[in-house]
């Protein structure tokens, strides 16, 4: 039984940073907020959308994992209502030498990056073409069109899921689905990612690091485009960043 009148936007790896980013934009136009992680506070998230006048669910669920994408999907279209739009945010970036990435990391990677889109998009895809609309929207990174050094587990995952965005894009637009592939190309503001890259990040300066919630904006963009002028890659960076 369908309980919400609102549109659903069902965000797959909605973190503190970007993730819950997207969550509040939407949320600011009257979505209702499925928000999922594998593990970690969802509850701030919550509260947070429900400040904005919206509502929201939150799920803890392993994109990777078949049976418990089914489940997520089936469990939002028989309890809330069909998902107008999907955004998959899950990451995956790690740093290794080559000759130290095992095949568990890469193979991990790959099954965060590129597996979990897979599922997810297949699931959403086949309730939204009965319905001969949607958008689905998956973050990319510069790992999905350059691979730099110590990060070829996440390049080979970022690789792949802008591949099978693709392929999404040439197969479902035609049905009224929009699919869209958005280019991180910059550093995000958040705690991790400065610890992470503690130099780079210092050497930015001021607007040299992507906004959260000035990205999400690129989401909310993306899925008001009129379909005579679909994108399917948006390619963001600050001003600042070389290309």
């Amino acid at each position: 039984m369908t309980t919400t009148q609102r549109p659903i936007a069902l965000i797959i790896g909605a973190g503190d940073h970007l993730g819950a980013a997207i969550a509040r934009r939407f949320a600011k136009e009257g979505f209702h907020i499925v928000a999922t992680r594998r593990r970690g506070d969802l509850n701030t998230l919550v509260n947070e959308v429900q400040t904005l006048g919206s509502e929201a669910r939150a799920m803890h669920s392993d994109a990777r994992d078949e049976d418990q994408v089914i489940n997520l999907v089936e469990t939002v279209e028989s309890e809330l209502g069909p998902i107008s739009v999907l955004v998959f945010n899950v990451g995956g970036n790690v740093r290794f030498s080559i000759t130290e990435t095992s095949s568990r990391v890469y193979r991990k990677v790959w099954e965060m990056c590129a597996l979990a889109g897979f599922l997810v998009g297949r699931e959403v895809a086949k309730k939204m073409l009965t319905r001969q609309q949607g958008t689905i929207l998956f973050t990319g990174a510069s790992a999905s069109v350059r691979g730099n050094s110590g990060f070829a587990a996440f390049a080979g995952g970022k690789h792949a899921l802008r591949a099978l965005a693709q392929s999404m894009s040439r197969e479902l637009s035609p049905q009224g689905i929009h699919v869209a592939h958005v280019v991180v190309d910059g550093l995000i503001e958040n705690q991790a990612t400065k610890e992470f890259l503690p130099d780079l990040y210092a050497s930015k300066g001021d607007d040299g690091i992507i906004q959260p919630d000035e990205l999400a904006d690129v989401y909310w963009q993306l899925h008001n485009q009129p379909r005579s002028t679909w994108t399917f890659e948006q390619d963001v960076r600050p001003y600042a960043e070389p290309w």
